[in-house]
């Protein structure tokens, strides 16, 4: 049996995707499992038996676009597709690429595309209410066939990513103390979930002043500077950037990639973070998290993970699903450092929190 899957768009959503794809590996134990997502999202399965092969989606033509795909898809005789991503354009490729059964969600009018459309979480006038991504996810498994997930997100990490991480954790002096903070202030979703460069230099200074520990700032590609200036302006000799230790910055560095943040997420004994991927990455690898939210509804993507801590501000004009703040920004201006910081420090010193086991430690 062949059997395509679309993924999110979002490295977040994939992560999420995750209990519904062991569920569909498991279910169909023999079948040939064809993801076809977009490339910057490949990073987040590798280390993994997800897949037995990818196929990239990314532009309208050319050897990415949907009619490529879909050609590909129809050149496997795919028996069933489950479609992840809820844009028209993804169940216009399972429909073109002639797969059999076609499992997604009535979105965008794409229910004639579909044999098995499931309905989103609607109120009583058929609006859709934010509920957790990750329960639809879960439901197009079992619609295909699988006995209901778990909510428990799973990642892995290559040897290649650990031996990058391990370089920068040695190139940054961070192997000298007893726990690491890692902080992300990145978010791709837009500048609104933002949380402002100076909070996260006085919350990074704090910690290394208050416990005792290195701090390294995570970034992206495109995160360089505010990593950088997040350093600058925290000013204690504990508190690191990323990308300070990574090509083209250190010739002697690792590149920048998603394997190395989450080979980084990994070793680390707590990430304070914007509501981004690197939030469920650290769930994926079962480690504790605090999650500054602003702009956006904590249910679309609440995981009920146990270690996590979700913090958000209440103001009348939120959460409003904004990209950009057309005002002030008061939704992530008035969640102050301290109160931050405390919910950092509760969370480390909770009870019963699992130790870190580094791989070859």
């Amino acid at each position: 049996m062949k059997i395509s899957v679309v993924l999110p768009g979002w490295i977040g959503d994939a992560v999420m995707a995750t209990p519904a794809l062991r569920a569909l590996r498991r279910h169909f134990s023999g079948a040939y499992i064809i993801g076809v997502l977009k490339p910057y999202v490949a990073g987040v399965f590798e280390g993994g038996d997800w897949f037995d092969e990818l196929l990239f989606s990314q532009t309208t033509f050319g050897p990415t676009g949907v009619l490529a795909v879909a050609q590909a898809l129809r050149s496997r005789r795919v028996q069933l597709a489950v479609v992840f991503a809820n844009s028209f354009r993804s169940a216009l490729t399972v429909w073109l690429g002639g797969c059999g059964r076609r499992i997604g969600y009535t979105r965008y009018g794409r229910s004639p595309l579909l044999t098995d459309a499931l309905s989103p979480v609607c109120d009583a006038r058929g609006r859709i209410v934010p509920s957790p991504v990750i329960d639809a996810y879960n439901l197009l498994a079992v619609k295909a066939g699988c006995p209901p997930p778990s909510y428990r997100m799973e990642l892995f990490t290559t040897p290649a990513d650990e031996q990058a991480a391990e370089l920068v954790w040695h190139m940054a002096g961070l192997t000298a103390f007893a726990q690491v903070i890692c902080l992300n202030p990145g978010a791709a979703f837009g500048a609104a979930k933002h949380w402002p460069a100076p909070y996260f230099a006085q919350l990074a200074r704090e910690l290394a002043r208050k416990r005792d520990c290195g701090v390294l700032v995570l970034c992206g590609p495109s995160e360089r500077d505010v990593a950088r200036e997040i350093t600058r302006l925290a000013a204690h000799p504990a508190v690191h950037a990323l990308v300070d230790y990574t090509l083209p910055t250190n010739p002697g560095g690792p590149s920048i990639k998603l394997g190395l943040t989450k080979a980084c997420i990994r070793r680390c004994n707590l990430l304070v973070t914007t509501d981004s991927g690197p939030r469920h990455i650290a769930a994926a690898f079962d480690r504790p998290v605090v999650s500054l939210f602003g702009p956006t509804h904590i249910a679309w993507t609440d995981t009920h993970y146990e270690a996590e801590v979700q913090l958000q501000k209440r103001v009348e004009c939120g959460p409003c699903q904004r990209r950009i703040c057309p005002l002030d920004h008061r939704c992530m201006n008035e969640l102050l450092p301290g109160e931050v910081l405390t919910a950092a420090c509760d969370l480390l010193d909770r009870p019963g929190r699992r130790p870190l086991h580094l791989i070859g430690a």
